[in-house]
């Protein structure tokens, strides 16, 4: 009878990013973006049941039944960190499992724009990590915070739900709280969160308009604010956050926005021509024009703004991500216009470059 510990390890051995477990099917792994079932007999529901029940507490099994899905994470001792979801369907339980490395990787090894790693350095601001599910956003933000860990002196403070990347306290000290276990809601730790005397704050995705205000007025506050969204550019993440808002309220908070928003970064993994994958990405570094594109509501005008003075800016768009990177033979041509949002811009592009 296969055990949970069986199939975590074959997913740390296939270096699998995701391990699934859902019944009337084998456990598939998630092995460079395809799903790739297990050797093994379909689960029943009595099987996904026992499996994912095998490292729940009874608190975290009351809560499960109670809501029908609950969100956690664990370590393996010697093997990796787990992200998980339970849920049901179809009256069974049903479950994910994200591989988390147990070491923050090298901000430097991740392949980003070095204008993202430079607003690490700044002293106060909103800076933003969007795109879809799986695409390493989480990974991307946990580098970012750790190099602020390495080469600053502060207070970190971060709210996520759950914890995944476990930090060290290394220049600075830092607080992870898990949404359900140390605190019991999202919005109440973000009423509290500036009387713990942060200096820096990742406050993981934000998801309505309460947790957006909260976001800008802490970093109007003067506090280096880190966060995800789930949108695909720079201008879909300022267009989605200020239309959280109610349209009275929306040309105050777009205010605030311009002057806090320091940075966008947009990505998405890409196949390479080796099967891995790579992040191409989309970076915008908020200047005075910008700001004032943001505040008078001209936001169509931004693309061409990042398009300008790239070499001072450290700006790229992801076209040009995509291009960059199918010039250096990483990625495969049919690759990059499979994930290019605008693919006539990209074959002028790749046109240019002579490709």
């Amino acid at each position: 009878m296969i055990t949970l510990h069986q199939l975590l390890k074959a997913t740390v051995k296939q270096d699998a990013s995701d391990l699934h477990i859902v019944a009337g099917s084998a456990p598939a792994l998630r092995v460079k973006g395809r799903m790739v079932r297990v050797k093994s007999t379909e689960l029943s529901g009595e099987d996904t049941r026992r499996i994912c029940y095998s490292i729940l507490t009874d608190i975290q099994k009351s809560r499960f039944e109670e809501d029908k899905e609950i969100d956690f994470s664990f370590s393996v001792k010697r093997m990796a960190r787990f992200r998980v979801n339970l849920s049901y369907q179809k009256g069974v339980v049903s479950g994910v499992f994200r591989k988390i490395q147990m070491d923050v990787p090298d901000i430097n090894t991740l392949g980003i724009p070095k204008g993202v790693i430079e607003l690490t350095k700044i002293p106060f601001g909103l800076i933003l990590v969007t795109g879809p599910t799986g695409c390493g956003k989480t990974t991307t933000l946990a580098a970012l915070l750790d190099k602020v860990n390495k080469e600053r002196r502060g207070h970190i403070v971060t709210l996520e739900d759950p914890i995944e990347y476990v930090h060290m306290h290394k220049n600075c000290i830092i607080n992870q709280r898990e949404i359900g276990t140390d605190t019991n809601s999202f919005e109440a730790a973000l009423r509290h969160i500036l009387r713990q005397d942060p200096d820096v704050c990742l406050l993981g995705e934000l998801r309505d308009a309460l947790t957006v205000q909260s976001a800008l007025r802490i970093a109007e506050t003067g506090h280096l604010v880190f966060a995800t969204l789930h949108t695909n550019s720079a201008l879909q993440s300022i267009s989605r956050m200020v239309g959280m808002f109610p349209a009275d309220q929306q040309d105050r908070e777009r205010n605030v926005l311009s002057h806090v928003l320091s940075g966008v970064l947009s990505q998405r993994l890409v196949p390479t021509v080796d099967g891995e994958l790579i992040a191409a990405c989309e970076f915008m570094q908020v200047n005075s024009a910008i700001r004032n594109l943001i505040r008078e509501d001209k936001l169509h005008q931004i693309y061409g703004m990042m398009q300008v003075g790239q070499d001072k800016s450290g700006m790229i768009t992801l076209n040009q991500s995509l291009a960059h990177l199918t010039l250096k033979r990483k990625i495969k041509i049919s690759s990059a216009f499979n994930a290019s949002p605008d693919p006539e811009e990209l074959d002028l592009i790749l046109s240019k470059m002579g490709v």
